[in-house]
């Protein structure tokens, strides 16, 4: 049975709600953990499994929660108002607790202590939660790590393989963690030369899926770096033996390092990776444009999260000024189409962004996108050059799109439009468009266009 894993840093200030501007500083690691849910939506799994190094720990003990539901807030981060909730899977919790016994290694059942806060969650589980499943659709088993040796850790990880297995339940495990929290002077744990040199190893090992490999890492390299998601990433390497893996993204800006990361069986993660599975949106293989992978953004995170993203400090094109539109084709059909001839923005990627999220829920010939659509979404982006005046004879659809005006009424068509072959054709399409009737007095322009992919 298939196991998704997923490593997830999780600062609170990538949360926008908790970090505002300042969360554009990591949108690296935001913008993989949006690819990273696309992928947990097409898995599907049953149930997620998330290992947290700030839940209540124990120091020779697995902790496993079994209160049926939980949740929490980023109150704490200066965010009220914002809770995530979820139910828990106490089927797999309590069977799980029973494996550990078994074997007799360590652990406690948080639900039933008074002690460890059950129900509550930290922000190692909705930092990444907010991005993977922010709506609670999936529920959870919530686990901490202990200070018990790796090699229980790595074994703690395929009991719950056996589990998984044995209940016939598919899952999906996150390895909540962050790398060395010294890469910086002035960084949360003070400053050490060796952590680049940790996180340099870390991200490497996870890169060529040797996770063994992380439990033999120097215990003076790891000391130095003051990291925190080791343990989890271990336990990773026991849910899925044999696992490949693919590093989304690695940052350290405010002198910690931040990578998330897929792992699963080679076959698993070919059928989210390639193209072919209709993922887009800039993982491995992916040539997805700037203005593109901008627009994507913008449409994952408002179908997922309600919310508009910001364009943060655009550079080249996207700091530019132009009318924009933005496309959105499921299997090569058309989901939505909205934009605008002359710029309304500072910037293309203010254009863009507003764009986008217009195509995606405005579109009046289509119902609103939703979250399920994301998965297999195609994307383009048509940045429109000024227009100028044109007779009937400089047309050429292939080439140029047109705009149709009679008094206030206007139409555009863009150009190199399947099925759109001729002048007439295109003429026909964008006075309908209008309302302009058949034989009224047009004036026609046409423009050139950008088209990103």
């Amino acid at each position: 049975m298939d196991i998704l894993g997923i490593i997830a840093p999780h600062p609170p200030i990538m949360v926008e709600a908790v970090g505002g501007r300042d969360s554009q500083v990591t949108s690296a690691s935001a913008e993989a953990m949006h690819q990273a849910a696309l992928m947990l939506e097409r898995f599907a799994p049953q149930t997620i499994v998330i290992m947290s190094p700030h839940s209540p720990a124990a120091q020779d003990a697995f902790l496993v929660e079994t209160a049926e539901h939980t949740s929490g807030t980023f109150d704490r981060f200066g965010a009220g108002g914002t809770r995530l909730s979820y139910s828990t899977d106490v089927e797999f919790a309590r069977a799980l607790l029973a494996a550990l016994d078994s074997e007799g290694i360590g652990s406690i059942d948080r639900g039933a202590s008074r002690s460890m806060e059950s129900g509550l969650l930290d922000h190692g589980v909705l930092v990444p939660m907010s991005f993977l499943d922010p709506a609670g659709r999936w529920p959870i088993v919530n686990l901490s790590l202990s200070w018990l040796p790796h090699q229980l850790h790595r074994r703690l990880g395929q009991i719950i393989a056996e589990v998984a297995e044995q209940l016939g339940r598919r899952i999906a495990f996150v390895a909540s963690g962050d790398c060395s929290h010294r890469l910086k002077p002035g960084a949360p744990a003070g400053f050490s030369p060796r952590a680049a040199e940790f996180d340099h190893s870390l991200v490497q090992l996870i890169e060529d899926g040797d996770f063994e490999g992380l439990m033999h890492m120097d215990p003076l390299l790891v000391e130095a770096a003051g990291e925190c998601g080791l343990r989890s990433f271990i336990t990773l390497g026991g849910v899925i033996p044999d696992a490949a893996a693919k590093v989304l993204a690695y940052e350290g800006p405010w002198g910690v390092g931040y990578m998330t990361a897929i792992a699963g069986s080679p076959a698993l993660l070919d059928s989210l990776l390639t193209p072919e599975s209709g993922h887009k949106g800039g993982m491995a293989g992916d040539t997805e444009s700037d203005p593109v992978a901008l627009a994507r953004r913008a449409v994952n995170t408002y179908v997922r999260e309600r919310r508009m993203i910001e364009a943060g400090k655009p550079e080249g094109l996207l700091d530019t000024q132009a009318g924009a539109f933005v496309s959105l084709h499921r299997q090569h059909n058309l989901r939505g189409c909205i934009g605008t001839i002359a710029p309304t923005a500072e910037t293309l990627a203010e254009e863009i962004i507003h764009n986008a999220i217009q195509a995606a829920t405005e579109d009046p010939r289509f119902p609103e996108l939703t979250a399920q659509e994301l998965q297999d979404l195609e994307i383009s982006v048509d940045v429109l050059h000024r227009p100028e005046p044109c007779t009937f004879d400089e047309l050429d659809p292939a080439r140029y799109g047109v705009i149709v005006t009679a008094d206030w009424r206007r139409g555009l068509l863009l150009p190199d439009l399947e099925g759109v072959d001729t002048p007439e054709q295109q003429i026909d399409i964008a006075m309908r468009k209008a309302g302009i009737a058949s034989g009224e007095r047009v004036h026609l322009e046409r423009f050139l266009v950008d088209r990103y992919h």
